[in-house]
């Protein structure tokens, strides 16, 4: 895990200063270590910051080249090098190194672009092909890791962080079609281009996807991965699918165990991270992960202490660290927490596991295992079942009439209010304003667009934003793309079944976690107590909002309401 920087100059030579101070300003992405590399031309250069977590011998630093031909700075890791390495030495490849990086460089060699389709992990990376005399640049098929680029007077910029860009003199002008979008619609992602960000001059790597740069100009761009939606097609059995998702989740923490540093876990008391720890105890990874993570709340009736110390019961070796952020501490860290994420976010949440992170790095400890991803995969939020229930009352009356009579069942007076129970079908159809059997987008096509397009993509910002800052790695065994192919070629009911979500993964672990986590109803997202948090902040928002037209932001544009926290979002990132 690392951070990348590089210029590839239209004409001139690179100034070595200046790529040094690219790597500056993203030095909190490798605190262990620097590196640097201009072509013997002078047209390009690389920079590299080092976050040491496999072979920590000098053998792993970056730049790495390889065969007096390719040249790379690579931040992530590539889970599944072992195996991949066996490959390339049966083909006559050999290795100085341990690393990972050294692995990716020879399967490039080997394969070309078509080595992407063969690495199980996370990654971003610039390779630079002498022979070719181009660039290749790409990332992972979720987006865990990032890659942002601009162009500066001709010149092709890139980097791990857009803080770097900006030090370059990339220009902060904000896209008011963006910021248009997140105001009306709450939309972090622009669906229709997916390469842009929140700033006009500023754009990504899509996830899953690859460009190649030829005189500092993009040449080709491709996407290397993309779900087939076709539920049934996997011809199993329930038992027989419950053993296959077991055996997958379980092998992607074992290879996610790789690692040189210590390691820990972050719970929250929900099922995700408690699978992941009950899985870890039958893999021996508890044996290197001795360390858990968690955010609490002082009074407040969502602190789910409760929940996490039933976990932790299980497990009376494990080191147990709890961070308690407040409002007092939000308000002392907020620049700095605005500084690290670059673009808006959500809610107060991602203060929680900005100081999880914080604290892990106080604790020495490295990399965290953690949960995300399952919900977007499983339907773990509250608007999944919903949307599943009004499908099939649109589409399928009487599955619908079963599903909720399940639903009520579980729920109770939780039941979400704008599921549709006893409304005549041909009003809701009405309500809907959609033709008479059809629904937009089905359960499992709002699923997977939210677990490879819009939803998870700005969870993962936010939290590889929030682990970078403080020099820690992520690692998330539900985002396995093993585990993402097998679970959209299931049909609906191993994922919405008698009233549960996620109904694979509570039935995969039911004999090993307990019944009242795996079975939980009440469980509906890791919330902070944000109306407290916003009364402390309104001292930041009140002004601002009274002196500041948010039209000035939106192109002209009139939104429906703009609430306190979008507000302060327009204040942290897009005011001068």
């Amino acid at each position: 895990m690392c951070g990348i920087a590089g210029i590839f100059k239209k004409s001139g030579i690179v100034d070595q200063g200046e790529l040094f101070r690219l790597n500056e300003l993203i030095k909190h992405r490798g605190p262990d270590g620097e590196g640097y590399w201009i072509h013997e031309e002078g047209f390009l250069g690389f920079g590299h910051r080092r976050l040491s977590i496999i072979d920590l011998s000098d053998n792993g630093k970056q730049p790495m080249h390889y065969l007096d031909r390719y040249t790379i700075v690579f931040n992530g890791e590539i889970y599944n090098y072992i195996e991949l390495k066996k490959q390339l030495l049966e083909f006559g490849y050999s290795f100085r190194s341990d690393s990972d990086t050294e692995v990716l460089l020879a399967a490039y060699d080997k394969y070309g672009a078509e080595c992407l389709g063969q690495l199980n992990g996370m990654f971003a990376f610039a390779l630079w092909d002498n022979l070719k005399k181009e660039l290749f640049m790409a990332r992972d098929r979720f987006g865990e890791k990032p890659l942002y680029y601009s162009f500066l007077n001709g010149d092709f910029y890139f980097t791990s962080e857009m803080k770097a860009l900006f030090g370059a003199g990339v220009s902060r002008s904000f896209s008011s079609d963006r910021v248009y979008g997140y105001l009306q619609y709450n939309a972090f992602i622009d669906k229709e281009d997916e390469g842009s960000t929140f700033f006009s001059d500023v754009r990504q790597v899509k996830p899953a996807s690859w460009i190649r740069v030829r005189s500092s100009e993009i040449a080709e761009s491709g996407q290397y991965w993309n779900v087939s939606l076709t539920p049934g097609s996997a011809k199993m059995n329930t038992e027989e699918a419950v053993e296959e998702f077991r055996r997958l989740l379980s092998d992607s923490i074992k290879i996610r165990l790789r690692s040189d540093v210590r390691m820990g876990v972050s719970i929250s008391g929900g099922i995700d991270s408690s699978s992941i720890a009950y899985l870890l105890d039958e893999a021996g990874g508890l044996s290197t992960v001795r360390d858990s993570f968690s955010a609490r709340f002082k009074n407040f009736v969502k602190d789910e202490g409760l929940y996490i110390e039933k976990v932790l019961a299980s497990f009376p070796d494990m080191n147990a660290h709890y961070t308690w952020p407040d409002a007092d501490e939000l308000m002392e860290d907020l620049y700095d927490l605005a500084y690290a994420q670059e673009e808006p976010f959500y809610s107060g949440s991602i203060y929680n596991q900005y100081r999880v992170m914080k604290l892990a790095a106080q604790s020495g400890i490295i990399v965290l295992l953690e949960g995300q991803g399952a919900d977007e995969q499983l339907g773990g939020y509250n608007h999944h079942f919903s949307h599943y229930l009004t499908w099939l009352f649109i589409n399928d009356h009487k599955r619908y009439a079963e599903a909720r009579m399940g639903y009520e069942r579980i729920l109770g007076d939780i039941y979400p209010y704008h599921v549709p129970r006893t409304l005549p079908l041909q009003y809701v159809k009405k309500w809907l304003g959609l033709s008479p059997f059809t629904y937009d987008e089905s359960p499992r096509e709002l699923l997977l667009r939210e677990s490879t397009r819009t939803g998870l993509q700005s969870l993962l910002r936010y939290g590889d934003r929030n682990s970078m800052i403080w020099g820690r790695e992520l690692r998330l065994p539900f985002l396995d793309h093993r585990i993402t192919e097998f679970l959209f070629s299931l049909p609906d009911d191993m994922i919405f079944r008698n009233g549960w979500t996620k109904y694979i993964l509570r039935r995969s672990v039911e004999n090993i976690v307990p019944d009242d986590i795996t079975w939980r109803r009440d469980k509906i997202g890791f919330e902070p107590p944000q109306d407290l948090w916003l009364q402390k902040l309104d001292s930041i928002i009140t002004p601002f909002k009274a002196k500041t037209d948010y039209r000035d932001f939106t192109g002209g544009r009139r939104v429906r309401e703009v609430v306190p926290w979008k507000w302060l979002m327009l204040k942290l990132f897009f005011s001068a």
